[in-house]
């Protein structure tokens, strides 16, 4: 059965007919997750993603992907009735909250200050540069498609009958093979994209067709951060906790920092 979808409906139709269809999303729901909704689909993200649907980005928007601590992603599709992700971030002042360190610790986005609005739109944009920095350095994430406001359209990982797993929910067949292939994320995304990732664990892993894909990139920070190297320790240590917990043959942190340290020049490049 597929899922319901809203399509682009006229101009003057678009205030009622979006806040419509937000409603039948939280149908059956409980008080709190109707609530969450509330936070996610206000007057200013409807218009948000009106204007996505009328740049020709989006065509239907359908059922909740996943609920985040920042925001939910919602499984959507293109003109094309090709699938995406679309990654909608509240707006509420715990999340202003939340965010605001990681932005004002970056040293991409010096100088950006001011209400919640103009914070919780920097992180989008964080998000999706960090995207782009891994997926230049050749990390598999979701591709950044594009943003605006409070909203970032990716690449949908998965397929039609449902999205692709975290990795705490997927059997390993080969836990040290898939530890080597996380462990290069983090490597990696330090040497080549300049990126600690701040928050990794298996929870911001997606597994697909066998495949690790790393998600949920927008507090990672830039490697000259001043406790970048704490970050990176933090990462390190969260990975090879859940692949020991799973029988992989993990290196001891000090030698994963020894290694990813050496092979770094430390420069950041300037975006």
């Amino acid at each position: 059965m597929k899922p319901e979808v809203f399509r682009l409906p006229s101009y003057d139709e678009k205030y009622s007919y979006l806040e419509r269809r937000v409603d039948a999303l939280k149908t059956n729901k409980t008080g709190d997750e109707r609530r969450t909704d509330g936070e996610v689909f206000d007057r200013k993200t409807l218009m948000t993603i009106y204007e996505l649907m009328k740049g020709g980005f989006i065509d239907t928007i359908g059922y909740p992907i996943s609920t985040g601590k920042e925001g939910n992603v919602f499984y959507a599709t293109d003109e094309d009735g090709d699938p995406l992700a679309l990654k909608i971030f509240r707006t509420s002042t715990s999340t202003f909250k939340r965010v605001t360190r990681y932005i004002e610790g970056d040293p991409r986005f010096k100088g950006v200050a001011g209400n919640r609005w103009k914070m919780i739109y920097a992180w989008v944009n964080k998000e999706y540069r960090n995207l782009q920095r891994y997926m230049e350095a050749g990390i598999p994430v979701p591709e950044p498609i594009t943003f605006e406001k409070n909203c970032l359209l990716m690449e949908y990982i998965g397929d039609e009958n449902c999205p692709a797993p975290q990795l705490k929910d997927v059997a390993i067949d080969d836990p040290t093979e898939m530890y080597d292939e996380v462990l290069s994320f983090i490597i990696d995304g330090w040497r080549d994209a300049h990126l600690v990732h701040g928050d990794l664990s298996e929870y911001n892993v997606l597994v697909w067709e066998g495949e690790p894909i790393l998600i949920d990139c927008g507090q990672a920070m830039t490697n000259d951060f001043f406790n970048a190297k704490d970050l990176l320790v933090r990462d390190i240590g969260n990975i090879n906790r859940f692949f020991r917990s799973r029988g992989a043959d993990v290196i001891d942190t000090d030698k994963i920092v020894e290694e990813t340290m050496r092979k770094t020049d430390g420069e950041v490049d300037e975006e």
